[in-house]
């Protein structure tokens, strides 16, 4: 191929043909120089004319010569080069296609006989072909690339063996991968592919970890392996979405009690508290369920609602209404009676009760009509004036605020000592019909839907099972 720069459509199809006439010639020396060239030309090329040179490169890998020593570099090395390169370019297509013609079979046929340069070279082309869509992954499994890439990863070292973990946390993304990656010891892997690697990586294998997870088995089988301090460095030090995958498959990891604590020792409390407080929706609800899931140990309660405490105090709009959202739940915890007073949260959450989003007023009243149930809780919002508050509050615009507001009132009425303080209310009409309202709902499983959520991660705390 001429040195140049090749540009428009026709001179390209003229080096291409000068390229097939160098293959066709046999001379093993030019046809790997011409090969190289390519590899650097071609991201020059137009795209339609690149599938042309595939099914070439894929003879060439499938027909592998004696090792020649030489020639500086192989013309099988030199085609695994060239391939890779290709493989990059465009939306992922080419990869698709290339791993279509045969390449990666012959690539797992090469690797266990390959030397030191040559497999470099056909581990760093199959990762680019992995790395592009589900087929290739799919290919690899079928032609018993698993049981290739696990006895690689069990005696390779340094970058060659970071290299295939990449491919493995690829392949793990596929449903029957992970159905036989136990059964082949390959589970302890996927786990060491959390640590290491490229960000990208490292999300796919946490991603696969939070798949396997899902059972009781899966999640033992993690946890003894050591995911869990694997999954909260990748939560701390990883990237926005590393951060949402670590934080989502910590999360599944933690659903069972006995896990719950190693969780929460690990540190990743106030990784959620972060997540909490982030810009992202997602990793809002994230932090949110994983809270609700970890709270139900004791000493995980306390230090959960001191974060929220603190977001309420000093967070943005967003941040205060996911923590009070968590604080609604949780203030359905038995526990929770005392923990949340004594943190001072109450005179924080009646102060937003006058906040100038609505949203906030929202969520912060509806943890307000949870605490009231309590007697002691009752004592301290009467102590900050949150009675007053609460009435003013059955003429707000906002439907569901109005009933948070009757029902925190509805709790004060039936209480003898403070019974009182809500005179004003009593013969409000709103009132009276959200009291009827009230009281239905009390009697039917609707009233029931707000503890949905809490309940069944207890019960699925404590009982989870396999899925």
């Amino acid at each position: 191929m001429d040195d140049s720069i090749v540009t428009d459509d026709s001179r390209w199809e003229m080096a291409l043909n000068q390229y097939q006439n160098v293959i066709a010639s046999g001379d093993e020396a030019l046809q790997a120089k011409a090969t190289l060239k390519l590899a650097l030309l071609a991201k020059y090329a137009p795209l339609h004319l690149l599938p042309h040179t595939i099914p070439i490169l894929a003879k060439l890998l499938s027909f592998p010569g004696e090792e020649n020593d030489s020639l500086p570099v192989s013309v099988e090395e030199a085609a695994a080069y060239c391939l890779r390169c290709i493989s990059c370019l465009g939306d992922g297509s080419l990869a698709v296609r290339i791993g279509q013609a045969g390449v990666v079979r012959s690539i797992l046929r090469l690797l266990p006989l390959s030397g030191d340069g040559f497999r470099m070279a056909l581990i760093k082309c199959l990762l680019c072909l992995v790395n592009f869509g589900k087929v290739n992954r799919e290919l690899v499994f079928i032609n018993g690339g698993l049981e290739v890439i696990i006895d690689m990863l069990g005696s390779y070292s340094g970058r060659e063996k970071v290299y295939v973990l990449e491919i493995l946390s690829a392949l793990a993304l596929v449903r029957e991968v992970r159905r036989v990656l136990s059964s082949l010891g390959g589970v302890k892997f996927l786990v060491e592919a959390v640590s290491l690697g490229s960000m990208v990586s490292r999300e796919r294998a946490c991603q696969a970890v939070g798949l396997l997870g899902v059972t009781r088995r899966g999640r033992s089988m993690l946890v003894e392996l050591g995911v869990i301090p694997a999954l909260v460095d990748l939560f701390r030090d990883g990237d926005a979405t590393a951060k949402l995958v670590a934080g989502n498959s910590l999360g599944v990891i933690s659903a069972h009690v006995d896990f719950i604590r190693p969780v929460a020792q690990a540190g990743a409390i106030p990784l959620y508290a972060e997540l909490l407080q982030g810009p992202d929706p997602t990793g809002k609800e994230i932090a949110e369920d994983v809270f609700c899931i970890l709270a139900v140990a004791e000493e995980n309660f306390v230090s959960i609602a001191e974060h929220l405490v603190r977001i309420l105090r000093e967070g943005d709009d967003e941040a205060k209404i996911a923590a009070s959202d968590v604080l609604w739940d949780l203030s359905g915890y038995k526990r929770s009676v005392s923990v949340i007073r004594n943190l001072g949260a109450i005179p924080i959450l009646v102060q937003l009760l006058r906040h100038e989003n609505g949203e906030v007023r929202e969520k912060v009243s509806g943890a307000i009509a949870q605490l009231s149930y309590d007697e002691c809780n009752r004592e301290a919002l009467a102590d900050v004036g949150a009675v007053a508050i609460l009435i003013e509050l059955l003429d707000d615009d906002l439907e569901d605020l109005r009933d948070n507001a009757a029902e925190a009132l509805l709790n004060f009425s039936e209480d003898p000592f403070h019974r009182d303080l809500i005179s004003e209310a009593v013969d409000v009409p709103s009132f009276e019909s959200m009291q009827d309202r009230l009281t239905q709902l009390r009697a039917s499983d609707e009233y029931m839907v707000r503890s949905l959520r809490r309940m069944s991660i207890e019960h699925l705390t404590w009982n989870s099972g396999p899925v």
